[in-house]
């Protein structure tokens, strides 16, 4: 069955870094778009990043130049690079993966399109 296993978040403050990863199976990876969401307490869920079979990417305005998503097809593993952290990046973060290898700029906004999530992983920035 299809996994999506998130590691690597925590407590961190203002201005330092963080890496996610996710570890994929139960699907041939190369086929989906994935991504990256956020959640935090009494919002919505919201887009941070796709990237597609051939690592095209789309990023979030709130977090462009900040994050970046990448991934090593070969170990089926997503990663996303925080940078320059700030207390609104606090959230649940969740991986996320859709059929298809292209990722639309426009599926950031819809995450109810992707068929697959993770369990979470929590970051918590402080000031």
């Amino acid at each position: 069955q299809v996994q999506l296993v998130e590691s690597g978040g925590g407590s961190v403050q203002a201005g330092g870094s963080l890496r996610l990863s996710c570890a994929a199976s139960g699907f041939t990876y190369s086929s989906y778009c994935m991504g990256w969401f956020r959640q935090a307490p009494g919002k919505e869920r919201e887009g941070v990043a796709t990237i597609d079979s051939d690592s095209i990417t789309n990023y979030a305005d709130s977090v462009k130049g900040r994050f970046t998503i990448s991934q090593d097809s070969a170990k089926s593993t997503l990663y996303l690079q925080m940078n320059s952290l700030k207390p609104e990046d606090t959230a649940m973060y969740y991986c996320a993966a859709r059929g298809g290898g292209v990722c639309s700029a426009g599926y950031l906004f819809y995450p109810a399109l992707f068929g697959y999530w993770g369990q979470g992983t929590q970051v918590t920035v402080s000031s």
